[in-house]
């Protein structure tokens, strides 16, 4: 009987070690971006307002497939119609359809509002990083030049460059990226304050690493996050400088299907036809909103530390 339970335990252990190893679990490998973006979907508003900026995107982008009338079309016989039947927003005083003029608003807008802020992030970015990194008078006389245009009204300034150049899509966009640069350069140099001495950015600059290598490879990528979060917000603040100018007659070109070319020529109507100024006001509020959450989300998402 001793035997038998020997011989049976001696099996199963020859068993057990001729059966295969069972793998380990695998352990998730999570990335820096990868947090990141769990943080970022973790915040409704963020979400909602991703699905904002990206139907904002796709009209604009598909803006032929979907306005169902020429914009610039003229129907004289179809003057101020209510919204209804084959007009489903109406039409203006000179009969174009309201639709379809909003739907190619949003191309004017993503493509103002996007521009001029890269434009302005761009040069913000290399004067800030100049700022902050050299210090001493060099930033002493960069943030002095940022001061100048902090003093100017973002609209009286950007007028007053308009009137020169002439209306027009990229008169708008110089000018609003003209006075928009300073608070980006302000941001990325308040953040490179912090981060030029770090050891990382030590132990380059003693392994002999150039200026512009440095500045590039190390200071602006460890700097860059609240300058991400501020263009988020200021695009929906630049769509609605630029509908500004062109409400006030100085933007762009009048006939051109523009939310702000909409609301000027509503102002006769008001109280009468108020749908003709409810309905470009529901876009932008609505493309401001997106870039305002959008931005948000992405200010927590990259520095935690704020949520």
């Amino acid at each position: 009987m001793t035997e038998l339970t020997k011989s049976t335990a001696e099996a199963g252990t020859a068993q057990k070690a001729a059966a295969p190893a069972e793998a380990e679990p695998a352990i998730a490998r999570v990335t820096q971006w990868g947090e990141i973006r769990h943080r970022f979907m973790a915040n409704k508003l963020a979400v909602v307002g991703l699905v904002l900026v990206v139907l904002l995107f796709l009209t604009a982008a598909l803006a032929p497939l979907l306005a169902p009338y020429d914009p610039l079309a003229q129907d004289l016989n179809n003057t101020l119609q209510a919204p209804g039947g084959d007009h489903l927003l109406g039409t203006d005083a000179l009969g174009r359809d309201q639709l379809s003029r909003i739907i190619y608003g949003a191309r004017i807008a993503v493509i103002i509002g996007l521009a001029s802020i890269f434009l302005a992030s761009l040069i913000g970015i290399i004067i800030g990083s100049l700022a902050g990194y050299f210090g001493k008078a060099t930033d002493s006389v960069l943030m002095r030049i940022a001061d100048v245009f902090f003093a100017f009204p973002l609209l009286i300034g950007a007028i007053v460059i308009i009137i020169a150049m002439g209306r027009g899509v990229a008169p708008v966009i110089i000018s609003l990226a003209v006075f928009s640069w300073p608070t980006v350069s302000r941001l990325l140099r308040s953040s490179i304050l912090s981060v030029r001495e770090a050891d990382y950015v030590l132990a380059a600059r003693a392994l002999g690493a150039s200026t512009s290598r440095i500045i590039i490879r190390h200071i602006i990528p460890n700097s860059i996050a609240a300058v991400m979060a501020y263009a988020a917000f200021s695009v929906g603040s630049a769509i609605v400088a630029e509908a500004s100018l062109s409400f006030l007659g100085v933007g762009v070109s009048p006939e051109v299907a523009e939310w702000g070319n909409m609301l000027s020529a509503a102002k006769d109507f008001l109280g009468v036809k108020d749908y003709l100024w409810v309905y470009p006001s529901i876009a932008i509020v609505l493309t401001v909103l997106g870039f305002v959450f959008v931005g948000d989300g992405l200010r927590d998402a990259l520095d935690p530390k704020l949520r």
